[in-house]
């Protein structure tokens, strides 16, 4: 493994306590990457106000964030990151890590805190909606409610399968909804289950957003599920793991870098597992915003 670059030392090591897996495996982290070269502050956080407040008041002290938690922490984290233009370390310790394996960052602590070390990284972009930045994907209908019904509890005891148990509780409430997809295309009138805008290429753990989505391609993928229930959705499930969702007439697709979605009443947004803002939900892609760490395999080259 190559050493740490000289310039890159001082690490300010970010902690969702809250955070479904390895909080206690924090020191031990800490520790490697002291092996490894670095010098890590590690501070905890509360919300997300106080984990991008941390990097604000630090941004002077240090030369990279290393955020530990979920996808939901990431994004929290985005917009200092985004200010302060530091490299963003990750070591994943949510239910999903959605980024995480966009990214081919495994979800083994030590495997993460080495390739941080290593110092590899990747310019990707991120997705806004309505001035909020965010990673992997932000929609409206099924998943809103999916996110508004599924408690913390739940989340932390289960993980995944907390997502599955949920899904089939709400399942024969939600029924499909009127609204307008706004582009530089044109405007479409949709009656649908869910509209889903992808910055990244996975969600919902492991779900993909488009075939041949990535993230630093400069564009937003966006689907309308126009399925007649969601009981239909489930013969569609294997396309939509694969990305190949689009090839079904029920399914909508569309690929630009800017989308507004008007519904009728305000409806929540679902911004990576949490629910950020409502509709009208104005969408824009900032291309490479970021800079992370990756593996060698996955840096720039």
């Amino acid at each position: 493994m190559s050493p740490v670059p000289p310039k890159i030392r001082r690490a300010l090591m970010l902690v969702n306590p809250n955070a479904r897996r390895g909080s206690e495996a924090v020191e031990p982290i800490a520790k490697r990457l002291r092996f490894l070269g670095l010098e890590v502050m590690i501070e905890r956080f509360q919300t997300p106000e106080e984990l991008a407040a941390d990097i604000a008041r630090r941004r002077h002290e240090v030369d990279m964030v290393i955020v530990c938690g979920g996808d939901g922490t990431m994004n929290a984290a985005a917009p200092a990151i985004i200010e302060t233009g530091l490299p963003m370390g990750i070591i994943p310790m949510g239910t999903a890590n959605d980024l995480a394996r966009t990214l081919h960052i495994p979800e083994n602590f030590t495997t993460a805190a080495n390739i941080i070390a290593a110092g590899h990284t990747r310019t990707i972009d991120v997705g806004v909606v309505n001035g909020r930045p965010f990673f992997n994907v932000a929609s409206i209908g099924l998943s809103a409610e999916l996110a508004n019904k599924l408690d913390k509890g739940t989340k932390r005891r289960w993980g995944k399968l907390g997502y599955a148990m949920t899904a089939l509780k709400i399942a024969s409430t939600v029924h499909p909804f009127r609204a307008e997809i706004i582009s530089s295309n044109g405007t479409s009138k949709v009656k649908t289950l869910q509209i889903a805008v992808g910055n990244g290429r996975y969600y919902g753990g492991g779900t993909v957003v488009e075939a041949d989505a990535r993230i630093d391609d400069g564009t937003l993928d966006l689907y309308s599920l126009e399925a007649r229930d969601v009981w239909q959705l489930v013969t569609m499930l294997g396309a939509f793991r694969r990305g190949t969702h689009g090839t079904w007439r029920e399914v909508r697709t569309e690929k630009c870098v800017a989308f507004e979605l008007r519904t009728a009443q305000p409806m929540d947004v679902n911004v990576d597992g949490d629910i950020i803002t409502q509709t009208p939900a104005k969408f824009e892609v900032r291309p490479r915003a970021i800079t992370v760490f990756v593996p060698e395999s996955n840096s720039a080259s």
